[in-house]
């Protein structure tokens, strides 16, 4: 066994996340962690690693086990570059051959017995250093960095420069670089671009130690588990096979709980019917009293309250111009140019997807047509009669309640109207009077999208909406913009997402620089 959790229970102030919940982990299982946005499956993970206590229960590591945690929220400093995050990787090598030059600094004054036991302890750290290849770090290092497209950008680049994509590959690499006894991966597809989703879908294929993945992707989740474990109203249930097979024992799980439920629910009401009506007759009191004793003693069969279903409808507005936007040899970039000259236009009504690897310049892209940066050259010209809705892949919440939020946005709407549009959006009670910050990403998502649904648009432009959403939010986002009238222009890299939903394809990759 790995890994032990015993008796867990955790809360946030009023709001229980588990409520005595026990999980294993044992050797070489591909555990698959899911459950909609807000069930806790981030809080497990920060519990596990140790960076959060539990309010009760026990969390015990087999002795001598190495974690490896890629989480969705890692900071990485300034001035550090790609090459010293992933060799930090190694660091307790470098510890141990640091030792190992101080063992050699000290011979020269050893006695005779000191000498012999130095001489062990350096063999000792010589065999650990060989097994782990030390001396072929630099090797491995670029090996890895080829493999997830880091080469390109240079090693000695500034990791606080890298796109949402590119960071997550950074961290990627390091963790794999550490060959940990056991992964945690915390939503790792979210940022990365097909080809390298197809990479890490191979590597955990053949990934022969434990690891547990947190991920909405469910055709990526099918690929590289054995074993689901499925977070839902404070508890945690364990199912043999992958997702598929999961919402098949699932779904009849629920089934017999409810024909159960209205049979005892039946049984309950002719139970108490025949009480009311003979307890106060001498005959029949008897009887009355055993069956109220029946009433008492029965362990009664509770359904989980129903998740409120997310429904999102964008609204229209008036028709836009013929022409949504056109660029003339449109350069991207900040400081330098990331593309060729792009010319490209889009209409009213059209849906588009835009694809391509990580840090070409799909966000910037979007940012120029926009015009909120400045293009290194060329143009971008916006049509007329342009009503816009932009969600933005990343943005730091603020310190607001989600009530603040959308008031802030839409100040004329009643208190009632603010929780019915959160709760429209799939948001609870407990989570509308919440602070944003204190969200997982996932409700985060939905109180952006609730600001996009509110107002009237005709040109939606999305970078990367599906990020941290649960299934059933996404099902539910892809059916509102497949009605949606107006055009819809979105980066995704999750081709089941945008298939059935958009009519072209742009492949930055085209003008791409980087290749």
């Amino acid at each position: 066994m790995i890994l032990d959790v015993k008796n867990l229970s955790h809360g946030f102030g009023d709001r229980v996340i588990f409520d005595d919940v026990s999980f294993r982990l044992l050797k070489g299982e591909h555990i698959g962690l899911i459950g909609a946005n807000g069930e806790g499956k981030s809080t497990f993970m920060n519990i596990i690693t140790g960076k959060l206590m539990p309010d009760e229960g026990k969390v015990e590591w087999a002795k001598n086990v190495r974690v490896g945690y890629l989480d969705q929220h890692t900071v990485l400093t300034e001035g550090m570059t790609i090459e010293s995050v992933l060799k930090s990787a190694f660091d307790y090598l470098f510890k141990l051959e640091e030792t190992m030059n101080d063992i050699c600094d000290k011979m020269g004054e050893a006695s005779p017995d000191e000498m012999e036991k130095m001489m062990e302890e350096l063999g000792t750290i010589q065999d650990i250093l060989t097994n782990n290849d030390f001396y072929m770090i630099d090797s491995k290092v670029e090996e890895t960095a080829r493999a997830l497209g880091l080469l390109e950008l240079g090693l000695d680049h500034d990791v606080t420069d890298l796109s949402g994509g590119q960071r997550t590959k950074v961290l990627l690499a390091k963790l794999l670089l550490e060959k940990p006894d056991i992964l945690l991966l915390d939503e790792p597809t979210n940022y990365l671009d097909a080809n390298h989703i197809e990479w890490l879908k191979r590597y955990l294929q053949e990934y022969e130690n434990a690891f547990i993945l947190i991920s909405h992707d469910i055709p990526f989740l099918n690929s590289v588990i054995n074993i689901i474990y499925h977070m839902e109203n404070q508890k945690l249930d364990r199912y043999v096979g992958d997702y598929d097979k999961f919402m098949q024992v699932h779904e009849m799980k629920k089934a017999q709980l409810e024909a159960a439920y209205k049979r005892q629910q039946q049984e309950i009401s002719e139970l108490k019917d025949f009480v009311a009506r003979n307890k106060a007759r001498v005959s029949t009191r008897n009887m009355a009293m055993s069956r109220q004793k029946k009433l008492d003693k029965m362990d009664v069969i509770e359904l989980a309250k129903e998740k409120p279903k997310p429904e999102f409808n964008f609204r229209n507005a008036r028709a836009s111009g013929k022409v949504i936007f056109e660029t003339s040899d449109l350069v991207i970039g900040y400081d330098k140019p990331l593309s060729k000259p792009i010319n490209l236009r889009m209409e009213r009504g059209e849906k588009i997807a835009i694809v391509g690897t990580n840090g070409i310049g799909k966000t910037t892209f979007l940012k120029s047509v926009l015009g909120l940066i400045p293009a290194i050259s060329g143009k971008a010209e916006l049509g007329d009669y342009l009503y816009k809705g932009y969600f933005e892949q990343e943005i730091k919440p603020s310190d607001n309640s989600c009530i603040e939020e959308i008031w802030q946005e839409f100040p004329s709407y009643t208190q009632y109207e603010v929780r019915s549009a959160l709760a429209k959006c799939g948001l609870t009670t407990k989570h509308i009077e919440s602070k944003v910050k204190v969200l997982s990403g996932g409700e985060q998502a939905k109180v952006r999208l609730c600001k996009l649904i509110n107002v009237e648009t005709n040109i939606l432009l999305l970078d990367e909406p599906t990020n941290h959403l649960d299934v059933d939010a996404k099902d539910e986002l892809k059916r509102a913009l497949k009605e949606y009238k107006g055009a819809v222009l979105l980066v995704c890299h999750e081709p089941e997402f945008y298939d059935g939903l958009v009519d072209k394809i742009w492949n930055l990759e085209e003008y791409s620089l980087l290749r």
